[in-house]
């Protein structure tokens, strides 16, 4: 085959990414191409966070050009660019924040938290701005997980809280302004209006993401915080096990009732790897998370291991993606937060921005 600019361009137009599964033209990802002799740059934009991706991607579009009978060296140049989404048509966004991401589960002790953390540390390590809300008032798990507890934001003015910070994450919690001994008693409509105000009174800066750590169920507290934050996607965690589905089940139908787009289900617990002999156990079955993504017209975003390295890195405020971001636990939940994150990059964006605000003024 001839090489030309136009035939390499179509090629590299025609390439699927796996993470967005859109050609790089229906992503309208291409920046820029230059072509000398057999040398090829290619300058690609994505819409996710690609700190990482460089390499994995260059090697699958090499082997598709030479699928494709074009025998060059390429050269990849890649960056993101995220973009603000549409939440609740009766909603606006929250000022300085792109996307509210809610990860939820429709009961607890599926490890909901430890996947909300893990997540919001992938998306940090990929380059991008990020934020963490624990939204569990009555059993707050972030200040641990992030090697926080014990600590308290500042309010320079009064009227704003400053956010704690840890590896790389904005993170605010209920358990950051309580004492940890301490249970917190309140009635559903004082804990919605407290979530609402650590959401709003935080000075979360500019980010691309704010993750917000659900509390576990479908009940009123939930359902209400489902209508009042701004939400431009969710994720739901199950486990394989069929009572942990059925709860996961009434967990996305919430959101579809609140017209909350659910980005995918993630799979935790999904096997055990044995660490002496690398056998495989799926201690609570198989294949559920996939059954209930193909049930309701969803992606299953990842299947994540049971493994004790997970929960113990967790419990000592190093969550897996910061403790052993080169291990195949941490890969885990990279490639499920790639998927999470290109999941959204295909919705709607926000185009209130696009558009000038009109006030009528009286003469």
């Amino acid at each position: 085959m001839l090489i030309s600019e136009v035939s390499v361009r179509a090629a590299i137009d025609g390439f699927v990414d796996p993470y967005l599964q859109q050609t790089l033209a229906q992503a309208q990802a291409l920046r820029a191409l230059e072509l000398d002799a057999d040398r090829v740059l290619v300058k690609l934009e994505l819409g996710f966070p690609t700190v990482g991706y460089t390499h994995e991607l260059q090697s699958a579009l090499q082997r598709h050009l030479a699928g494709a009978g074009l025998a060059v060296e390429l050269t990849l140049e890649l960056a993101s660019r995220i973009v603000p989404h549409a939440v609740q048509r009766n909603l606006k966004p929250l000022a300085g924040v792109k996307n509210i991401v809610a990860v939820a589960s429709g009961k607890g002790g599926v490890g909901k938290s430890t996947v909300a953390v893990n997540l919001a540390l992938a998306w940090a390590a990929g380059g991008a701005q990020v934020g963490i809300l624990d939204a569990d008032i009555y059993g707050p798990s972030q200040p641990l997980m992030l090697g926080l507890t014990g600590q308290h934001p500042s309010s320079p003015d009064g009227k704003h809280i400053r956010p704690l910070q840890a590896h790389g994450l904005s993170a605010m919690s209920i358990g950051f302004l309580v004492d940890p001994a301490q249970a917190v008693v309140w009635r559903g409509p004082m804990v919605t209006q407290a979530l609402s105000q650590l959401l709003s009174d935080t000075d979360w800066g500019e980010l691309d993401y704010l993750v917000v750590d659900m509390p576990p169920g479908t009940g009123d507290i939930q359902l209400t915080l489902a209508q009042r934050v701004p939400v431009a996607g969710a994720i739901i965690v199950t486990t394989p096990q069929d009572i942990a589905l059925a709860d996961a089940r009434k967990g996305l139908a919430m959101f579809e009732k609140v017209s909350v787009p659910v980005l995918g289900i993630i799979e935790n617990m999904s096997m055990h790897v044995c660490s002496n002999c690398g056998h495989v156990d799926h201690i609570f079955g198989a294949g559920g998370g996939a059954r209930m993504a193909a049930e309701y017209d969803v992606q299953l975003l990842g299947e994540l291991p049971l493994d004790a390295r997970i929960r113990e890195q967790a419990d000592g405020g190093r969550p897996t993606v910061v403790a052993e971001p080169e291990s195949a636990r941490a890969r885990a939940y990279i490639e499920a937060a790639r998927h999470a994150a290109a999941a959204l990059a295909r919705r709607a964006r926000d185009r209130s921005a696009l558009f000038p605000k009109i006030v009528v003024e009286d003469t």
